[in-house]
């Protein structure tokens, strides 16, 4: 088999953009013979809501619908469809979030890409700005994929900008959790056991900066990605841009609930502790300097972080 597809839905969010994603997800495969394809769906609602589930069933009776009755965190989800794509003998996974909006060529053209270019473990798509329900538009980005800055800094690629081709041809270090093709066999290069399952993603983070980690370990393992500036397709992100400014960052981090800011806070120290030996110098000193600004930060600003410190160490010590 070809391709797996796989996608995980959580609740009302998701369920909003099913009719569009879904329809737009169907016609971007229609290159594919039906026995050459699988659409895998993980729904992470909780016990009772089946909403996402029977919307699938009623519309979309061939794909694969999953779902353990809770949310298993997104790394988790991902790892079961991962795990049913080696299962079913796929080349690729294509993972994309329900709230994005693929044009019709966009998953062949990177289908294209990997069988052309076996070095590549993966790639992405151009995603632009979605103003969800409005018409989309090609003009303000999204992302062209992650890129790493120095003190494990981890950024979308052209974020916020205005396209102007700049960042087509730029490297990255591999596709955002929003949508990116994989290879599975490059995937299971950087697979790990943990508590008796195949893990992809470290399911020690429950969602947030998943991907960023995977991208690195798929980098650090020689795996090189790309960002296929003609295969587009839109995202409906709330985040503020990074050009905002300060300022507005900070307006944009007290809309978020605060288990979302834990969570970001706990695998952000994650990713410090997984990765602090392999920085040079410079980034070592940067990462110091991240870490005290973030104790500072939550001694004044938020204090409920700081339990969360018992978390990270508990984390750390299961090492993977």
């Amino acid at each position: 088999m070809k391709l797996f597809v796989g996608l995980v839905t959580y609740g009302e969010y998701s369920l909003k953009y099913l009719e569009q994603s879904l329809a737009a997800l169907t016609s971007a495969l229609d290159f594919l013979a039906p026995d050459n394809f699988v659409v895998g769906i993980f729904d992470n609602s909780e016990a009772g809501d089946t909403r996402n589930q029977d919307f699938v069933s009623r519309h979309y009776s061939d794909f694969l619908l999953i779902s353990r009755g809770e949310n298993l965190g997104f790394a988790k989800a991902y790892n079961i469809l991962l795990n049913r794509a080696q299962e079913k003998g796929a080349k690729y996974f294509f993972m994309m979030n329900p709230d994005i909006l693929l044009e019709k060529e966009t998953i062949a053209k990177l289908v294209c890409q990997l069988d052309d270019r076996g070095e590549l473990a993966s790639v992405c798509p151009k995603l632009y700005r979605w103003p969800f329900p409005d018409k989309p538009q090609a003009k303000i980005l999204d992302t062209c994929g992650l890129i790493l800055l120095p003190g494990l800094r981890f950024v979308d690629l052209g974020q916020g900008k205005e396209d102007d081709g700049s960042f087509d041809s730029q490297p990255i270090l591999g596709p955002s959790g929003a949508a990116g093709l994989f290879r599975l066999s490059f995937l299971e290069r950087i697979a790990f056991e943990a508590g008796g399952e195949k893990q992809y993603f470290d399911e020690r983070m429950f969602m947030y900066k998943e991907d960023c980690d995977l991208a690195y370990r798929l980098f650090l393992a020689g795996g090189q990605s790309l960002c296929v500036a003609d295969a587009l397709a839109w995202h409906d992100r709330s985040a503020a841009d990074p050009g905002r400014g300060f300022f507005a960052a900070l307006k944009d981090r007290k809309n978020k609930s605060k288990q979302v800011r834990r969570w970001s806070f706990v695998n952000q120290h994650l990713i410090f502790a997984k990765y602090f030996a392999k920085q040079n110098f410079s980034s070592k000193l940067k990462v110091v300097s991240s870490v005290l600004a973030m104790l500072a930060f939550s001694v004044v600003k938020e204090p409920f972080l700081l339990p969360e410190y018992r978390n990270i160490l508990s984390k750390i010590s299961k090492n993977n």
